[in-house]
């Protein structure tokens, strides 16, 4: 056993070593070839595993965009099959400057030149979008819209040889009310007529040079004829790069045509923007300040400076924006400096605002008391504007010319002068300078009693004082002053005249009560007043609340009237051949009876009227009372060629109102085509008389012109369309009628167009059943009255 033992170990090591070697020779070649199999597994195991995350990052981007901005991958349409392509979602297509003017032009729109938002126009811009107004001779494209475009940025567009861009934003754009534009001309006297139609906007400048930042700044400005001046308006708008939008921010007018300006007015950084509303020597400037809000679209606002409260508790200080407030800047600003020296220079940011802004004020009213001027009038009005009293003074001591000039002008004052005295007696009430220049104002406006009552008054004024400002008052009463003081406006009165033979002179009223009423070789005549100018106003008949004085009234009527400086007034006739012809007569005496005024009157005979139903009645007026506005006649074809769906409307119109007063059958209205050719030749006038800056269609209509219109019938036929006046009928620019003389009574004809002095819009002569009657237009009731 243990011999077996022995060889068996052996035995056993011998056959396991070389099973060993077999074994490990077998593994050995395995695992080199698993190695390398392994390697171009893990290998490829991670190219997939890296291409399948970039795709998945790929995919997930391109949803993001998708979802976000899906024009930023409208580059995969052009790979993709038309039924798998990407929807680009509310964004337009891109478009070139060409294409985008293209649309406009297709939607009878016109573009206007456009203006950089950045230093490169091609990266972003602003396009300014224009229309035709319908019935336009001059200025006639208005501004609609504003749009803002952006340049595409996708790879698609920017290969491209053009620029594409994208719609940003974009803003409707409407002029200012007419009643806010021409308010800036209008004292605190006049009543402002409620006139809501805009005005039409005409351009747009980009406001360059040191405007608040961020942004751009533009103006959008047209301009209205007033007489000899040009108001010009608009509106400020901003562009907001950070919201990507349009604000208007204010809305502007200026009376003397001055653009809006940004000036450094208060403050060390931003801007202000100055508004210029200075008529003649009185100055007005407006200043906004930007100011922020917290509003996400609107972070900032525009904000006015204004004086109407305090920015400080100080009695001193208040008394200084007092009298800043009626005018007096000068003086105002003098004592704001003082009140600033005491508190150190340190003044809170919005009472530095209100000095600044009197400060501005203040140079204006210096620069122009300094100037040499050639009018004493003119002279002492820059004095007294610029609180400069001593001077003034001196001025209407000068000479007794310059007294009387210088009457004439307090006179005529409208409280200007007047509010800034006042205001300067209220914070000193014992200037004797101020005192004088109160008391000579009241002498010229109310008469000598009211200035020595209230001088007498005055209980601190000295005897001196008073002995030298009586002296001034007595400047008044030479002759030559007396005639400027009684002199008034030219007489402007309109009126139906007609002969007459027997006067009693106890019914009418003469400045001089002992004078005759003779006649030798003339004849008398009766106007009965239809309307006249009172230096301020029109007046129209029937004349209520009219009440002259007790004593004196003659001379009321005088100056009221206007008389005492044109007591001429002319009468026009119509001969049976059309012909005018015109008498001058005298004015002699005045005469009010309730509600009827009326004139007396003395000149040569004029011919007989024959009460000929073709021929208008005998007319009054004097010479300043109207301007005669005559505009040049087209043809209703011409006026199509302009306006074509316009005339539609008119043709439609007319043919009604000729039904509705029974000059052709009623019934169907005829089509466009046999109206045109009816009435293509008819003339029409196109003018403004509504004051809205948009003519009307005036046709004036001969009665054998509308007998043309009808088939004769036995009844007609013995008929004269001659024996029949020319009727008008007049269509506002939305092609309503706003005037017609086709009623059934047949009582009314439009004579004539005329222009009234103090009055903007034309006013409409009438001829009714007994006189004549003025009519203007009203904004409040949309009608002539």
């Amino acid at each position: 056993m243990p011999n077996r033992s022995r060889k068996l170990t052996p035995k056993t090591s011998k056959q396991h070593k070389p099973h060993a070697g077999m074994v490990k020779r077998i593994v050995k070649k395995p695992q080199k070839k698993l190695k390398r199999g392994s390697w171009l597994s893990s290998m490829l195991a991670i190219a997939i595993l890296l291409s399948s995350a970039s795709l998945i990052m790929a995919f997930a981007w391109i949803s993001v965009l998708f979802i976000f901005n899906p024009d930023q991958v409208s580059w995969l349409n052009k790979i993709l099959p038309i039924w798998a392509q990407i929807p680009l979602g509310k964004h337009e297509r891109p478009q070139t400057l060409k294409q985008i003017q293209l649309d406009l032009s297709k939607k009878n729109q016109i573009f206007g030149e456009t203006l950089p938002l950045h230093q490169k126009v091609e990266d972003s811009f602003l396009l300014p979008v224009f229309q035709q107004r319908p019935n336009c001779q001059s200025d006639c494209e208005e501004l609609v819209e504003l749009r803002v475009y952006e340049r595409s940025e996708e790879l698609e567009f920017k290969s491209q040889s053009e620029n594409y861009y994208y719609l940003a934003t974009q803003l409707p754009v409407t002029g200012p009310e007419e009643s806010f534009v021409i308010s800036s001309l209008l004292d605190g006297t006049s009543e402002l007529q409620d006139i809501t139609i805009p005005l039409p906007l005409t351009e747009v400048q980009r406001f360059e040079g040191g405007t608040p930042l961020p942004g751009v700044w533009f103006n959008l400005r047209g301009q209205r004829q007033q007489g000899t001046d040009a108001i010009a308006y608009g509106h400020v708008v901003y562009y907001n790069p950070e919201r990507t939008n349009l604000l208007q921010m204010l809305s502007w007018t200026s009376p003397n045509g001055q653009l809006p300006k940004w000036q450094q007015v208060t403050g060390d950084s931003t801007k202000e923007l100055i508004v210029d509303q200075t008529i003649g020597l009185e100055p007005h400037l407006q200043v906004y300040q930007v100011k922020p809000l917290k509003l996400f679209l609107k972070p900032i606002q525009l904000e006015a400076i204004t004086l109407k409260s305090s920015a400080l508790k100080d009695s001193a200080y208040q008394n200084a924006l007092s009298i800043a407030r009626s005018g007096l800047w000068t003086p105002a600003f003098e004592w704001l400096k003082f009140i600033q020296k005491q508190r150190k220079g340190v003044l809170p940011e919005a009472a530095q605002a209100q000095v600044d802004l009197i400060r501005l004020h203040s140079q204006l009213t210096k620069t122009q008391a300094e100037k040499i001027w050639g009018s004493p009038s003119q002279e002492v009005l820059a004095d007294l504007i610029d609180g400069r009293w001593e001077k003034a003074l001196q001025v209407f001591e000068a000479s007794p010319h310059n007294t009387q000039e210088i009457v004439t002008l307090l006179k005529a004052d409208e409280k200007r002068l007047w509010n800034r005295t006042a205001a300067a007696l209220r914070v000193n009430p014992n200037r004797p300078e101020v005192q004088a220049w109160f008391a000579l104002i009241l002498k010229v406006q109310q008469g000598e009693e009211h200035a020595n009552s209230w001088l007498k008054a005055q209980p601190k004024i000295t005897k001196d004082n008073l002995a030298y400002i009586q002296d001034l008052l007595a400047k008044l009463n030479n002759q030559g002053a007396k005639s400027q003081i009684s002199s008034t406006h030219p007489s402007q009165i309109v009126g139906t005249v007609q002969p007459i033979t027997q006067v009693t002179k106890t019914e009418w009223l003469q400045p001089n009560s002992s004078a005759d009423l003779k006649l030798t070789d003339n004849q008398w005549y009766q106007v009965e007043v239809s309307a006249f100018y009172d230096g301020k106003r029109w007046l129209n008949s029937p004349f209520e609340n009219f009440n002259p004085p007790k004593t004196d009234a003659a001379k009321f009527f005088w100056k009221t009237l206007g008389i005492t400086s044109d007591p001429e007034i002319q009468i026009v006739v119509w001969l049976p051949n059309g012909e005018q012809k015109i008498t001058i007569a005298a004015i002699k005496a005045v005469q009010l009876r309730g509600k009827v005024l009326r004139l007396l009157a003395a000149g040569p005979k004029i011919p007989e009227n024959q009460n000929d139903v073709l021929q208008p009645k005998p007319l009054a007026l004097t010479n300043a009372a109207l301007e005669w506005v005559q505009p040049s006649p087209i043809t209703l074809q011409q006026l199509h060629q302009q306006n074509p769906q316009g005339v539609k409307v008119i043709l439609s119109s007319v043919w009604k109102s000729l039904q509705q007063s029974d000059e052709v059958p009623g019934g169907a209205i005829p089509s466009f085509e046999q109206m045109q050719e009816k009435l293509g030749d008819w003339p029409v006038q196109v003018i403004d008389l509504t004051n809205n800056a948009q003519p009307e269609i005036i046709l004036t209509i001969s009665a054998g012109a509308i007998a043309s219109l009808n088939q004769p019938t036995p009844e007609s036929q013995g008929e004269n369309p001659e024996q029949r006046r020319d009727r008008t009928i007049i269509l506002s620019d939305s092609n309503e009628v706003i005037y017609t003389d086709f009623t059934r009574n047949d009582l009314q004809r439009l004579s004539a167009f005329a222009k009234l002095s103090g009055v903007q819009s034309l006013a409409l002569l009438v001829e009714n059943a007994h006189n004549y009657s003025l009519r203007r237009w009203s904004e409040k009731n949309q009608r002539f009255e």
